[in-house]
């Protein structure tokens, strides 16, 4: 049997994502609005809408067969949606915690990687936030330590270059530590299962992932072949 693609009209769905997420970051009209207190831009509001209906045109135009043939279901989506969206909502009082500074819960976590002299402490940067990306995903957590930094970006692209890869770093790296650091990490975990192949527990996984991990993440802060990270 030749081996075939079918569903080829996806590819320009695809395509179409990377657009309209290029798009949203390239067209700045300037115009928001307050919807419960959070600030929603309109460019984000069309790129979330042009989501939204990419995905329902993927549903509409590819054949149920193509799915059937892959042995697709929505529950794996589903049970990772309803995780991170619990993650996304608990962590609505963290950055509130952060935003108070010295005068907040998490004063420690500032002084830690903090200087005396204020410079930023770009090692602590890389294992505090790829600790806390390991169990409250990567980009919420890459978001609480971009702010903890300064959150603005033109320092933290120059001045501060070395932080910003810091908190990039361990952000992605460690992710890969635990089955919710990664939505891929629970999807294929939950695909899996869902197929009848066993699949290690929250903490089997861990224990496997860091055997492998750490000591590459130990390596890459202390080895001079690392040199975007400095201890101060």
């Amino acid at each position: 049997q030749p081996v075939r693609i079918r569903g080829l009209v996806n590819l320009a769905l695809i395509a179409a994502i990377v657009a309209s997420l290029l798009a949203s970051a390239v067209w700045k009209p300037g115009i928001a609005f307050d919807i419960l207190g959070t600030r929603l831009e309109l460019e984000d509001a069309v790129r979330n809408l042009a989501l939204l209906a990419i995905a329902a045109l993927s549903v509409w135009l590819t054949p149920d067969e193509h799915r059937q043939a892959n042995g697709f279901t929505w529950e794996p989506i589903r049970e990772v949606a309803k995780l991170f969206a619990g993650i996304f909502v608990t962590i609505i009082p963290v950055i509130a915690m952060l935003n108070a500074g010295h005068h907040g819960a998490f004063a420690w976590l500032l002084s830690a990687v903090t200087g005396p002299d204020g410079a930023p402490r770009e090692v602590a940067y890389f294992w505090f936030t790829g600790l806390m990306s390991a169990f409250l995903d990567n980009a919420p957590t890459y978001l609480l330590f971009f702010e903890l930094a300064g959150g603005d970006p033109q320092v933290l692209m120059h001045q501060l270059s070395g932080t910003l890869a810091s908190i990039s770093m361990g952000a992605v790296y460690m992710g890969a530590l635990t089955y919710i650091g990664n939505a891929p990490n629970f999807m294929v975990s939950s695909i899996a299962s869902e197929n009848g192949i066993k699949m290690p527990s929250f903490f089997g996984y861990l224990l496997r992932a860091g055997a492998v991990l750490i000591p590459l993440f130990l390596l890459l802060t202390l080895l001079p072949v690392a040199p975007i990270l400095h201890w101060h």
